[in-house]
Formats: structure tokens, C-alpha cells, sequence
């Protein structure tokens, strides 16, 4: 076993997409462990806390009218003229990656294990040694059609405090509602539609002493982690799909294992949208999105060793962790494959939690059957009366259920 370390810089991120094509930053073998550092697409929403003073970070959001580090922003075209910018926001977070396991093949399943999660700091002196985080209740969250109060529609940005000097808990530092940004290229974003725009605070309303009483309990998490597909070159990083991707399941942090099966030579495992905390679905749009680093492991399981084990006909992303197994809905289990060419922009027309419901229910009674040797009419009267089923996320435009089954119902005296 070896262990890698993999910073955050300018070559070893790319924004807002899985890609096959990206040239690895990392090969590891089965067996390896990586320190990996992933950064918050959201950290312009306060640059004093969340950017000024952090080298790796100043230099990826760099972008004047000269010069962006990093250009391409989602899977979206690349020439111009541009709506938004490069890449044109179909896909908005910040990847560390790829990281490529020797030997991996399509029908091979790749097991990540997070054995620790931590934030990283903000390197503001004004701020040392403190951390932060955003909140966004935008555009495409779930409540943006449905407010009460006025201006309708508007989106919001909290910004958050993460303490972890005990049992960590983020508590909010004020709020400020989203005014038209215009980006050093000269293009004016009414709505948070591209990411990594700096805020202008001078152009903003803070209010503070919002959630005076209100501490949120910290639940250090990867919303976004995942192998690349096969289907396209490039992929948006919103929906997830059978290669795992957007889940944003906070149970996704340490101690956790997750399972994927492999579709392309390499595997390519990406990991970014680090969170400090979400609630199930993920409702007004974003999590705390955060900054973190995470100590994973690689092991790889081939395809001709499955049988018999948990991951025999696994084709699609699953958690384990100490007391339970969990599989993924979604509105399509594989969007690329069943919408086709323009499958990236049109999946967001067709979020349905019926639909994810169904899909986290044939994919938990497959597993309680393969796995467990269960009925059919076993399987459903377990689900029943033993299986959890909640809404993942309805953000992510390829909306998700989950479906867990406890360990321990299985045991026997």
C-alpha cells in the first residue's frame, strides 16, 4: 500500500465535468490511499473569507480580463461567443482528478473509502485558522417558483461559520440577496448561472444576526464523487448517473464506502463539491458548501470475482457503511444513454422523484434478491417494513431517492 497526496492547483482540477479525456493527476494501484484536497465552487461568494490568502485558491479562481486560469467551466462548448463563458456552467464544481486505478476495466467495480474528512481553513490572515462556507437558495432549488415573501423570485446567499473546536456545528455569519454580477469579461449574470463569478460586496445588502439561535450540526460530506462515464467526453458534473457523480447524500463522508462500477480504462475518480453540512434534498439548492480534505482508499473488485459477493450485478452506485447498504434512484438511472445526444441539458425537464422512487426500488429489491437469495415477495414485504426510503436531492435536475436496508436485519440468533 502506498500513500499519495494530491493538492489542489490549477493541474490538478478541472471545473465542472467528468471527463475520460482529462489527463490523470494521480494513478494509484488497488490497495493505495491518497490525501486528496478539494475545493468549494462557491468560495466567491465572500473571497475575504473563503479565497484571499490561500495560494492554491487565488490561483484556480484567478480571472481578469487578461487572463482565467482555469477557462472551461462545465461540459458546454468551448469557442465562443458565449452566453455565460466557457464551458457555459453545464456542470458548476470543482473537481480534483482524475485519479486513474491500474488495472481497471468497463464491468469492473471500484470500491473509494473515505477513512477521514477535515475542512480546510481559511488562509486570511484576518481569518486564520477559521473556516466557511456558503449556503445558496438559487434559481434552480426546489422552493425558487414558490416563495411568499418579496421580491419574488429571489436567491439568497448565507454565509456560514464551521467551529470545530468540539463536537463541530456551522452557524450563520449573515446573508445578502443575489444582485446582477458582472464578470471581468464583461458579461452580466442576473441569476447564479456560471460558477466562480466573484461577488462584488460593494453592489450587495448584508444582514446579519439571521439564525441567531440556530446551530446546524456539521455532517463533513462529498457531495460529488464519481468515475467517468463512458457515453460522452465530456460530462456535466450536475446530474448524477450510474457512474455515481451528484448524489449529495451526506452520509457520503467518513467511514463510508462507496461503490462504482467502472465504465471506461482507468476508472478516472473525480471528487469536489465538499459540504459541512445538508439536510435530505437538498431543498433551496445548495448544501453549506465548503472546502475539505479527505484521506480515501482505492480497491479495486474484477469483474470475474463479483459473484457471490455484495457487488455481484452492481450497476450502479451504492454506500456501505457500518450499520447499512444503500442504493441510489434517479429519474433516469443512466440519462446519457436513455435521453440521448442533448441528454446533458434536457434531463433537467424531466426531474421526478415518482420516477427515482422506482428506480431506488427495483435497484434494492435486485440487491436484496442477488445478494441475500431473497423472493421476490420476501423482498418487498422486507422493504416494507425494514427499508428506509428518502429524497436524496431535488436539485441536481436527475432528482434522487435512496433506499437503505439495516445490516442487522439479517442477523440470526
Amino acid at each position: 500500500m502506498k500513500h499519495h497526496t494530491l493538492p489542489v492547483s490549477p493541474k490538478t482540477v478541472h471545473w465542472g465535468y467528468f471527463s475520460k479525456k482529462v489527463e490523470p493527476s494521480l494513478v494509484v494501484k488497488s490497495g493505495d490511499r491518497a490525501t486528496i484536497e478539494t475545493l468549494t465552487h462557491h468560495a466567491n461568494d465572500d473571497y475575504e473569507r473563503m479565497i484571499k490568502g490561500d495560494p492554491a485558491a487565488e490561483a484556480i479562481y484567478h480571472w481578469t480580463k487578461e487572463e482565467k486560469t482555469i477557462a472551461r467551466r462545465g461540459s458546454g462548448p468551448t469557442e465562443g461567443p458565449f452566453e455565460r463563458g466557457s464551458g457555459e456552467g453545464i456542470g458548476v464544481h470543482l473537481m480534483t482528478g482524475p485519479v486513474a486505478v491500474e488495472g481497471a476495466e468497463p464491468g469492473d467495480v471500484l470500491e473509494v473509502r473515505i477513512l477521514d474528512v477535515r475542512p480546510r481553513p481559511s488562509g486570511n490572515a484576518c481569518y486564520c485558522g477559521r473556516c466557511f462556507g456558503s449556503n445558496a437558495a438559487a434559481n434552480w432549488g426546489f422552493q425558487y417558483h414558490d416563495l411568499i415573501e418579496e421580491p419574488k423570485p429571489r436567491e439568497v446567499v448565507t454565509i456560514f461559520e464551521l467551529d470545530t473546536t468540539g463536537e463541530p456545528f456551522a452557524k450563520a455569519v449573515y446573508n445578502y440577496v443575489w444582485t446582477p454580477q458582472t464578470d471581468p469579461d464583461g458579461i452580466v449574470h442576473p441569476t447564479i448561472d456560471y460558477p466562480g463569478v466573484r461577488v462584488d460586496h460593494s453592489l450587495i445588502k448584508k444582514r446579519e444576526n439571521i439564525l441567531a439561535n440556530v446551530r446546524v450540526p456539521a455532517r463533513l460530506h462529498f457531495g460529488t464523487m464519481g468515475l467517468a462515464p463512458s457515453e460522452e467526453d465530456f460530462v456535466s458534473s450536475i446530474p448524477p448517473s450510474y457512474t455515481g457523480g451528484n448524489i449529495d447524500d451526506w452520509r457520503i463522508g467518513k467511514g463510508a464506502r462507496m461503490y462504482y462500477p467502472v465504465a471506461v480504462d482507468g476508472a478516472y475518480f473525480s471528487v469536489g463539491d465538499p459540504h459541512a453540512a445538508q439536510g435530505d434534498s437538498e431543498l433551496g439548492g445548495t448544501a453549506i458548501e465548503t472546502s475539505l480534505t479527505g484521506d480515501f482508499e482505492f480497491i479495486l473488485h474484477k469483474k470475474n470475482d463479483l459473484g457471490g459477493t455484495v457487488l455481484e450485478g452492481l450497476e450502479h452506485p451504492m454506500l456501505e457503511t457500518d450499520d447499512q447498504w444503500s442504493v441510489y434512484g434517479f429519474t433516469f438511472s443512466n440519462y446519457l444513454a436513455e435521453l440521448g445526444a442533448n441528454a446533458q441539458i434536457e434531463v433537467a425537464q424531466h426531474s421526478s422523484v415518482d420516477r427515482a422512487m422506482r428506480d431506488a426500488f427495483r435497484k434494492l429489491r435486485r440487491f436484496l434478491m442477488t445478494v441475500h437469495n431473497l423472493s421476490e415477495d420476501e423482498a418487498i414485504a422486507l422493504m416494507s417494513v425494514a427499508a428506509d426510503f428518502g429524497v436524496t436531492q431535488v436539485v441536481d435536475a436527475n432528482w434522487g431517492v435512496h433506499g437503505s436496508i439495516r445490516k442487522n436485519v439479517f442477523r440470526c440468533d
